[in-house]
């Protein structure tokens, strides 16, 4: 059961920014980019209020430098519309599961991003998640 609704263009824009945020990292990697993004629109706290969407997340001004970019703007493929819809199925993974935000530093991961608490780090990238108190949706059971 999908824990939050996609379309088939919801599933193939999640798919191209699962590859040009983390292709690189291979499927788990990706899978992680996808857990922060679906946390995103169930999360409605902090700069995610009122993104209810997939289409709203990814597109949210400043969310994603590879939407900014240009990479993201590449065609989705199979490989990562399967990984998208294990996302979006509820599929989770540690470091991402309640996280709402990932960056990738040029050093060491900063011990919090947005004032919130490093949880930790897959490869080059370092998740955050917000207390319980700050953001209770994120922490919800599907």
């Amino acid at each position: 059961m999908a824990v939050v609704k996609a379309t088939s263009e919801d599933i193939d824009l999640l798919a191209r920014l699962l590859r040009a945020e983390a292709e690189g990292e291979g499927e788990p990697g990706m899978l992680l980019v996808g857990n922060v993004g679906i946390n995103r629109v169930r999360a409605n706290c902090s700069d995610f209020e009122n993104i209810r969407t997939i289409r709203q997340m990814v597109y949210q001004p400043h969310a994603f430098e590879a939407v900014i970019h240009g990479y993201f703007y590449q065609r989705p493929r199979e490989r990562e519309r399967r990984l998208a819809r294990r996302v979006v199925g509820g599929e989770y993974r540690w470091p991402a599961r309640f996280s709402l935000w990932y960056f990738r530093p040029p050093a060491d991961c900063p011990p919090t991003w947005y004032n919130q608490p490093l949880v930790g780090r897959y490869k080059l990238h370092c998740f955050y998640e917000p207390t319980a108190e700050e953001c209770e949706a994120v922490y919800r059971v599907f």
